[in-house]
């Protein structure tokens, strides 16, 4: 390591130690057993800075990815305990990926992500009462429950449906809520009457049939977007798939995985694995950009599992982000006549950053005919959504949204095109505050709205 890179991660140890004269540490356990080499893979050139949405707002060392690789090599060395200083600069981080297509030395930076969050759980560092029992309810208990999660989704639409989310917004009776749940509010995305086993058969067959397939529906995608899994089914019978859609699915345990809770994320996986015959299909597709980037991770997530690892192995082989096998298969051109709209695409940060897919998704939008597809300045940076980070970090996701609708208008376009429930549900949230209209869709679900024509 050179005088500068020594520098660099001298100086985020040194912002981490003024900042934690007197919190809780503990003794790092995942850093520590990770493969070492993982950590030593940052040459510290700081290609990373400039992508970094945090350290683009603060220009702090700490802020960067490659400060924060410092401080996880330092845990790992054991020259530095876990403390609520490190806890609290890892849960400022994004996760958005974006250092990953930065870099030159192909850091993992996912997976270091993930142990030094695992870490800060085990070591309790942030521990609260009222964050243990959040953690506990949604994260161990909520989450892991899929038809508890449909029972909870159905008490909401019920509420949005008889108008008293209406009713309360126009009395402005969230005033009354505390200040954090008041912010969190406009966030509550609309839940659907149905769900996906409500629109989707078990087995739907097309006339001709060339391949098999498997579809996620995945958990928040389920409740808020079941339009968009059926208009995926419907995307893959017209290019001769067969869609198996197993029932009640669970959650990807990306959320646990991205929240240091790993042995319930590897849990997660075993239940998916389990739910499909995974030796019968051509392919498991997914729609949803965060999950399926963390779908894909199941051979390493579950590695050291005897019963499990060669099946993950060939889930992982298998699994496929939707643009991404419509375009390996040759999608085809829907016939119908053209509709002129100018449409824009935001990518989201688990699929262009964790997943390197920035080119079907284009390739999707162009099959369809009459659409003008003109590109959104900064596409690939981070719109605030990152999984629970608008709701763990509402002021800096809420820089990042602003960010994005000013670029946003600046394509003056009337459809911007994601594939992330979690930056449909930020960008919407984002529009409907500002009064701007604009419609925000899954690129599929414009390909399906031309099949149907």
């Amino acid at each position: 390591m050179n005088a500068a890179s020594r520098a660099a991660g001298d100086s985020a140890i040194l912002e981490i130690g003024r900042s934690n004269p007197r919190g809780r540490s503990g003794a790092p356990f995942y850093l520590k057993e990770m493969d070492y080499s993982v950590l030593q893979q940052c040459i510290h050139c700081g290609m990373c800075l400039p992508t970094c949405p945090t350290y683009d707002a603060t220009k702090l060392e700490r802020n960067s990815p490659r400060g924060r690789i410092a401080l996880m090599r330092s845990i790992a060395d054991g020259n530095m305990e876990v403390t609520n200083a490190f806890g609290e600069e890892l849960a400022f981080c994004l996760g958005c990926l974006a250092c990953e297509t930065a870099c030159p030395a192909g850091v993992r930076y996912a997976e270091l992500f993930e142990a030094a969050r695992a870490d800060i759980e085990r070591t309790g560092v942030l521990k609260s009462p009222a964050r243990d029992l959040v953690r506990a309810v949604a994260l161990r208990f909520v989450f892991t429950r899929p038809r508890l999660q449909r029972l909870l989704g159905r008490v909401l639409h019920l509420y949005q449906a008889v108008g008293l989310q209406w009713l309360v917004r126009k009395l402005k009776l969230t005033a009354i809520l505390p200040k954090r749940l008041r912010e969190l509010e406009p966030l509550t995305p609309r839940v659907k009457r149905h769900f996906s086993d409500a629109l989707i058969a078990r087995i739907e067959t097309p006339a001709i049939k060339k391949y098999r397939v498997g579809m996620l529906t995945g958990c928040v995608q389920d409740l808020t977007y079941s339009d968009i899994n059926r208009d995926t089914v419907d995307v893959l019978l017209a290019n001769g798939c067969e869609v198996v859609t197993p029932r009640a699915q669970y959650c990807c345990g990306s959320i646990h995985g991205h929240n240091g809770e790993l042995e319930t994320s590897r849990e997660m996986a075993r239940r998916n694995i389990d739910s499909f015959h995974i030796d019968e299909l051509d392919a498991i597709v997914t729609n949803a950009a965060g999950c399926g980037s963390h779908l894909k991770n199941y051979g390493h997530l579950l590695r050291e599992d005897a019963l499990y690892r060669a099946r993950a192995v060939k889930w992982s082989e298998k699994l496929m982000d939707i643009h991404e096998w419509l375009m390996e298969i040759g999608a085809k051109q829907p016939d119908c006549a053209p509709k002129p709209r100018t449409v824009t695409y935001h990518e989201a940060c688990h699929l262009c950053h964790g997943q390197k897919i920035t080119r079907q998704p284009r390739q999707i939008l162009k099959l369809v005919p009459g659409l003008q597809l003109v590109e959104l300045p900064e596409s690939t940076w981070c719109c605030g959504s990152a999984g629970v980070y608008n709701i763990t970090q509402p002021e800096m996701s809420q820089k990042l949204l602003e960010r994005k609708l000013s670029c946003l208008d600046k394509t003056k376009a009337s459809v911007v095109a994601t594939a992330n429930p979690g930056c449909m549900v930020q960008l919407e949230a984002g529009i409907r505050a500002s009064g701007r209209a604009v419609r925000v869709v899954h690129p599929i679900s414009l390909l399906a709205e031309a099949y149907r024509k």
